[in-house]
């Protein structure tokens, strides 16, 4: 994930894998000590100094070669301690136990080297992902002309550096655009598919008149790239894309949904979804579709905010089946500043999802100037108007 101020960070899942990672290494220890203590306080007929014989096995999951064999070692001397306390001798049987120990300890030992072998290559491959991905999306600014940016920006998994979800806003000469999408798939054609589509929207965004011949600008790029690579997997992804401008002159934002979830404007409390009268189908969908681009324009005066967000969002279901309540959450969150909505999201998402969050997450808060702001002299209440193209 590109290093961005305005996104918010993985804190609950990082603090259970460290949780995850103490315990693993701790756990050898631990099996040591409580064999020892149960071997010496039961009875001689009870032994339990053979569960010494996991602590190597078990250190191999977490710790390095050297430190596998120094567990071995102190494992194999605890089953010699073990003995001595019963009364034991270096007879055969001690002995053998050893012997098995020590096998034990050497496939251990083994083991830790090849699993860190493939962490370093994993996090190789995991550096490659991620310059990738930074070099597709580039960090949020979070401040444009007459309007504040706050990202929340999530992959499926924890590991993952590589999503199929994309965004881009830019000042132009008389406002702000913005275009949010979710590209079909993950992994690397999904990036590529993504890199296409934002190029096309940074030369487009600064020259075209309006949304819809963005849009269209946009359909053209994939067209031409499936023409020019049609063995690439890139070239048979379609996109849902979500278009936003802001005028600088008007309290008004204008909208142009392909195929993408509708966003959410929030007006102090009360918040509406979207309704677009005639949403267009995804980019570069496969089947021809002959339709008109439409562009729906909302109020948007100071103070307002707007919620952008891929399906990560919006399908995200609890155990019984029922779809994330968005509308009612930004209700409540409505005194929180701009900045901690995207956290609270996160984290209310990881807890609602019946697995979490399972599917690439982007969301992207867009809030105008505050109370008080002036908005090109013009009244901050116009009427809702559709523009079709």
């Amino acid at each position: 994930m590109p290093a961005d101020p305005t996104a918010s960070p993985r804190r609950a899942p990082a603090s259970r894998a460290e949780f995850r990672y103490v315990l693993g290494r701790a756990l050898p220890f631990l099996v040591i000590v409580l064999a020892v203590l149960a071997d010496v306080l039961t009875p001689p007929v009870e032994r339990f100094d053979r569960f010494l014989i996991a602590a190597p096995a078990l250190a191999a999951a977490t710790w390095s070669a050297r430190g596998t064999a120094a567990i071995g070692a102190l494992a194999m001397a605890a089953t010699a301690l073990t003995a001595a306390v019963r009364g034991g001798n270096l007879h055969p049987a001690l002995i053998g136990n050893e012997v098995v120990l020590a096998v034990v300890v050497l496939a251990a030992v083994v083991a830790s080297r090849v699993r860190q072998r493939r962490e370093a290559e994993l996090r190789q491959i995991s550096a490659v992902a991620e310059a990738a991905q930074s070099a597709v999306l580039r960090p949020l600014p979070p401040r444009l002309g007459s309007v504040d940016l706050r990202l929340l920006y999530e992959t499926s998994a924890a590991c993952a550096q590589v999503g199929g979800d994309f965004y881009k806003a830019l000042k132009v000469r008389d406002g702000v655009r913005i275009m949010l999408g979710d590209v079909q798939g993950k992994g690397l054609p999904a990036v590529e598919a993504a890199s296409l589509l934002l190029g096309s929207f940074r030369e487009a965004a600064y020259t075209a008149p309006d949304l819809p011949a963005i849009a269209q600008r946009l359909e053209e790029s994939m067209a031409r790239y499936a023409e020019r690579a049609p063995e690439s997997e890139a070239a048979d992804r379609f996109s849902t894309v979500l278009l936003a401008e802001i005028p600088d002159d008007r309290p008004v934002i204008r909208l142009l949904s392909c195929g993408h979830p509708a966003p959410v404007v929030q007006r102090g409390r009360t918040v509406e979804t979207v309704e677009f009268s005639a949403p267009s189908v995804p980019v570069h969908l496969p089947v021809p579709v002959d339709a008109p681009f439409t562009v729906e324009e909302v109020p948007f005066g100071p103070g307002d905010r707007l919620l952008m967000f891929t399906d990560g969002v919006s399908e995200t279901r609890d155990a019984s089946g029922a779809f994330y309540p968005l509308e009612r959450r930004l209700r409540a969150w409505a005194d929180e500043p701009a900045d901690r909505v995207p956290e609270l999201l996160r984290a209310d998402l990881d807890r609602f999802g019946a697995h979490g969050l399972d599917d690439d997450t982007t969301a992207l808060l867009v809030v105008r100037d505050g109370p008080g702001a002036q908005v090109g002299g013009i009244p901050t209440q116009p009427r809702a108007a559709a523009v079709r193209a």
